[in-house]
């Protein structure tokens, strides 16, 4: 990671996201905290937006796309418990902020990213902190990315409507997948595990509400 001065300032901001933000949403995982106060997150905004960095809130990216709120990444990573084994799918690539959050803990990070422009800022961005364990691919991960599973880790950005099933088949057995379902207003983050060859497990993490994956399936609307 990069060892560039950072200012007082920004620690104390850095430090008070963690603080009034991340552990007060539940996120009380030592080495997840650990990642979130090393890893510079301002190195991954854009530039017309640093003094937002460490805001509670979803940083624009450009074209409709944006970067998940400090507190949901930290939710993100402390439910998927990742370790040094694992080959994770990442399902919009964004910044690169959390790819390279979770690159920092797995073996192997496969990110897909619909929109060249920002995955190239985001291999830019990762590049740039010296991690080298990720593989980015443009191409539409709404459905997986079977050509490459299975994965021990699967992590939706974006939300869902509504769960493909054959997506879960992707994971390993003992395999996790993160995943916000629904539509807005009300959402729920899930923990899908695969228990074995064709049992999955899933528990309702916490309700939220995220911009939708482009492409992402419809649920049917009925009107009366």
């Amino acid at each position: 990671m990069s060892s560039k001065q950072v200012s007082p300032q920004l620690e104390q901001s850095r430090f008070n996201m963690i603080e009034q933000q991340i552990r007060p949403w539940d996120v009380l995982d030592g080495a997840v905290l650990d990642l979130l106060s090393q890893l510079p997150r301002e190195a991954f905004v854009p530039k017309q937006y640093v003094g937002l960095a460490f805001a509670d809130l979803e940083i624009p990216l450009g074209d409709d796309q944006v970067m998940l709120s400090p507190k949901m990444e930290g939710r993100i990573l402390q439910s998927l418990e990742i370790k040094k084994t694992d080959k994770v799918l990442e399902i919009g690539t964004g910044s690169g902020y959390l790819t390279a959050l979770i690159a920092l803990q797995a073996k192997q990070v496969d990110t897909v990213e619909l929109n060249a422009k920002i995955s190239k800022q985001a291999a830019k961005n990762i590049a740039a902190h010296g991690i080298e364990n990720v593989s980015f691919f443009v191409a539409d991960g709404v459905q997986g990315f079977a050509s490459e599973a299975p994965y021990d880790v699967i992590v939706f950005t974006g939300s869902i409507p509504l769960l493909n099933t054959q997506i879960e088949r992707q994971l390993t057995i003992g395999g996790r997948m993160f995943v916000v379902e629904g539509d807005s207003p009300a959402m729920e983050a899930k923990l899908v595990t695969r228990v074995s060859a064709d049992h999955f497990k899933v528990d309702v993490l916490f309700e939220t509400c995220l911009p939708a994956l482009i492409n992402a399936p419809q649920t049917e609307k009925f009107e009366f």
